[in-house]
């Protein structure tokens, strides 16, 4: 429990200055996390309850408690879900944690493999249909090749990816320096696919509506 003094305002979060202050009037004196999270700040979303949430969803949570200690005073500890009359933390708030860490390993995952298969630029109009295209920026990731697009199939997923992919060296398994290789990048990594019509090295594909 923290005593906020201003309203909190986070820079790209759906919260504006009448969300804050009706979500500030709601968790006075109770544990309202979902809200948080979910943005439903009437009585039946302010509830401490996050079970069901996924693990982007805790991550989410994390921000904003680590926005708080951040900024504001640590008062006291609500008793209920997470904290006995003790203070102490119960099993639920245990199972929180490990939530946020299970998270946060999903997200460092997530970023290494965008390192190696940064998403495809991509535009669609109704007269030209759909451009798939790499460069050195494509997927928000600065590197030193520009790749070609390739669909990323994965465990899951309804449909492929479209990501870039390195043409030359080693694949990213192996380390740099490794001489026994075929110089074609990760060309050959089993998740891939080629997109048919499209010139296997062309930094580019086009498909008319």
């Amino acid at each position: 429990m923290y005593s906020p003094g201003a309203l909190p305002r986070v820079a790209g979060s759906k919260f504006g200055y009448r969300e804050a202050a009706a979500l500030l009037a709601g968790c006075t004196g109770r544990d309202a996390s979902r809200a948080f999270v979910t943005g439903d700040y009437t009585e039946a979303g302010l509830v401490d309850d996050v079970s069901d949430l996924s693990f982007s969803d805790m991550l989410t949570l994390q921000t904003w408690l680590s926005f708080y200690e951040k900024n504001y005073e640590l008062v006291g500890k609500v008793v209920g879900r997470f904290y006995e009359e003790d203070g102490l933390p119960t099993p639920a708030l245990t199972l929180v944690e490990a939530m946020i860490s299970k998270g946060l390993e999903a997200s460092d995952q997530e970023m290494r493999a965008k390192q190696t298969f940064p998403p495809c630029n991509t535009e669609w109009s109704s007269a030209r249909g759909t451009r798939f295209w790499c460069s050195p920026q494509s997927g928000g990731v600065s590197r030193d090749w520009t790749g070609v697009p390739r669909k990323l199939y994965k465990p899951g997923a309804k449909e492929p990816q479209c990501v870039c992919v390195r043409t030359t060296g080693p694949p990213s398994d192996q380390t740099p320096d490794t001489t026994m290789h075929r110089n074609r990048g990760d060309l050959d990594h089993p998740s891939l696919g080629e997109y048919k019509g499209c010139p296997p090295l062309a930094v580019a594909c086009s498909f008319p509506p």
